[in-house]
Order: structure tokens, then sequence, then C-alpha cells
């Protein structure tokens, strides 16, 4: 009874942009290569993330209830879309089960930076931000809350460290989810009801004309203040432009 030959060889992978050492084990004419990496496979994309652990990441998490985009209380929402659109990641939205989310990855500089939309109404929103904290490793002050604000006008809006959530349901869920009140917060205004229109009414009504008018120029005002925030944590210098526009308020020309 004779045997194939038995061989070891030592092939090379490209993962996540790093050239990866196989061995892999070849018996006569038959290679178990494509066995290897696929069981190798699996295990790859672990020892990658492992590898990036002491990298920078934050996750920029738009509050709002899926579903009903355009409404006041979902101007989160709007913020981070803008932002993907900024990124030119627009595209790259993919569902997330396991979160109940839209996610998509990204870098600024030399942060990973994951962006996040709950696929959950606004009171739960906090069960899909934690849900993506726990599964990349986040910290709650790595993470940024975007946010309608009843008490600034719109054209109005603000960065805050911490505090509590001030009647925002959103937000509430969060801090609860997450067992801490760390995260940045970035909140836009959109003013309070004029007339008898309830406060419920008013957050989860469209924009006026007129307020669509700005409308751009809040989004745009409010990526560039957490771009702003984003470099200057992570020690890259933001360009004149951006904190120009960041210091500017969307009224101004």
């Amino acid at each position: 009874m004779t045997f194939p030959e038995v061989q070891w060889r030592h092939v090379a992978t490209l993962t996540h942009g790093r050239w990866v050492g196989v061995w892999c084990l070849e018996i006569g004419m038959l290679s178990l290569r494509a066995l290897c990496c696929l069981r190798l496979g699996r295990c790859l994309s672990e020892v990658a993330l492992e590898s990036r652990t002491g990298e920078q990441r934050l996750m920029v998490a738009g509050l709002g209830n899926h579903g009903m985009a355009g409404t006041r209380h979902s101007v989160g929402m709007a913020v981070v879309n803008q932002l993907a659109r900024r990124l030119d990641i627009a595209e790259q939205w993919k569902t997330d089960k396991q979160c109940g989310a839209d996610l998509v990855l990204t870098s600024i500089g030399q942060v990973q930076v994951v962006l996040l939309k709950p696929r959950q109404l606004m009171n739960i929103n906090g069960r899909s931000v934690a849900s993506a904290a726990g599964k990349f490793r986040l910290t709650p002050e790595s993470i940024y809350l975007l946010h309608d604000e009843l008490d600034k006008p719109l054209g109005k809006m603000s960065l805050k460290l911490g505090g509590s959530a001030r009647g925002h349901n959103g937000v509430r869920s969060c801090i609860e989810r997450l067992q801490s009140d760390n995260m940045v917060r970035l909140r836009v205004g959109i003013g309070r009801p004029v007339g008898h229109s309830s406060v419920e009414r008013h957050v989860l009504g469209r924009f006026t004309g007129d307020e669509q008018e700005i409308l751009p120029r809040v989004l745009e005002q409010g990526v560039e203040l957490v771009l702003a925030h984003i470099m200057q944590r992570s020690g890259t210098i933001p360009s004149a432009k951006t904190l120009r526009n960041a210091e500017e308020g969307p009224n101004k020309s």
C-alpha cells in the first residue's frame, strides 16, 4: 500500500490590508489549501479585530424614529445621513439585525468610526446603541448621540459631554441601556411649538417651508461640529474650513 506525498507549504493571504502567512497541507494532487483558508477565514477576521483594539474607535449615532425621516424628532438621523454623504459612504449602509440598526463603517484620519441609525422608535433607540457598543467594544465616552433639542431654536446647536436626558426619551433610553451618561451629545435645535400646538405634534411634525430653507445649512454645521471634535480628540488637525464652518452658525453667510 502506498501513501500519497504529504507536504506542508507556506502561503500568504491578504487579509484586511495585511499579508498573513498560512501553513497549508498538500496531499498528492489534492490541496487542502481551500479547507485551511475556509477554517482560518473565520479566525482571521477575529484576529484583525483584535489587532485593531489598540486603535481608537468611535460611534456616531443619529437618534430618531425609524421610518419617519424628515420630521423634527429625527433630525439627528438627518445629520448622520449628511455625515455619510460627506464621507462618501452614503451608499454603503447595511442593516445589522443583531443591533437592530443600519450601520456603515469608515475611517476619519486614524480613527475607526461606526455610523449608526437605529431601526427602532425613539423611545427604545438605546437598544440599538447599546448593542452596537457591545459589538464594537465601545465605551460610553466613545459614543456620539445626535438628537433634537426643544430648548434651542432651529439654527442653533451645541456639543455637550454627559449630563441628564433633560426629558429626551431617546437619550434617556441610551443612558439606561449604557448605564452611563458620559456620551458626547450634539443637540440640534428644533425650537418649541408656537400657539396651541402640543410638543408631541411639534416634534413628530415635518419642518415648515421656511425651516426647510435653512435646514441644509443646519445639517452641514452639525457635520462640521462632529468632524472637528473627532479630529481634535484624535490629534488630527482639522482644516481651516472645517473649524470656520463649525464656529459659524447656519444663519451666517
